[in-house]
């Protein structure tokens, strides 16, 4: 349906990237705050607006899941991927890359909650979203295992690297429902596990 001449020239009143910002700024404080379970009533009041415009911001709750995963998964998958093309050995790679996704985790529990539990479940786009990150760092893990000659075979390499990511993740997992266990200790046990998987994924049979 063809949009009104005013409707055309006149942008969303509210809508400006920077308001959208502001919520999202306000998103993160409730939720470091109160916790994953943190009520969109309590988001909005931290913002300053009501319930009904907040969603009217982002088009519905999916849409602010959605906003907040690309705000803080992607520059979670940035900062690992650096890590993962950034030093000489394959361990030290391992190692500054298992480092930076615990300790980014670690220091952003409640946020972390809310996006791979609440967001994941409630709405399959987001869900979808996330997974897709996922997956995009385990075929760059990949390429990179065949590119340097870890691991011959390609369809290996893509098992091997999947695996490892996916090991990573439920690591960390458990990881933050025992936060008596060092960090260190999680980082030198992980960093062994996964160059042993490759090592492995490269061997012959």
């Amino acid at each position: 349906m063809a949009l009104e001449p005013a409707q055309q020239t006149k942008p969303a009143r509210g809508r400006s990237p920077e308001r959208r910002r502001a919520i999202l700024d306000a998103a993160d404080r409730v939720i470091q705050r109160d916790g994953p379970d943190a009520p969109m009533s309590a988001i909005a009041a931290e913002a300053g607006i009501s319930k009904p415009i907040l969603y009217r911001h982002f088009g519905d709750k999916g849409g602010l899941y959605r906003s907040l995963a690309e705000r803080h998964v992607d520059p979670l998958i940035e900062r690992i991927r650096s890590e993962l093309h950034g030093r000489e050995t394959l361990r030290l790679r391992a190692r500054a890359t298992v480092g930076a996704y615990l300790q980014m985790i670690g220091r952003n529990l409640n946020l972390y909650r809310f996006l791979m539990d609440r967001a994941t479940s409630e709405d399959p786009r987001t869900r979808g979203d996330v997974g897709m990150m996922v997956r995009r760092l385990g075929e760059e893990l990949a390429a990179m295992l065949v590119a340097e000659g870890h691991i011959a075979d390609p369809l290996r390499a893509q098992i091997t690297a999947h695996a490892v990511v996916g090991m990573v993740q439920a690591s960390g997992e458990w990881w933050l429902d025992h936060p008596e266990v060092p960090e260190e200790v999680v980082v030198d046990g992980l960093t062994g596990s996964v160059v042993g998987a490759i090592a492995q994924g490269g061997a012959r049979n």
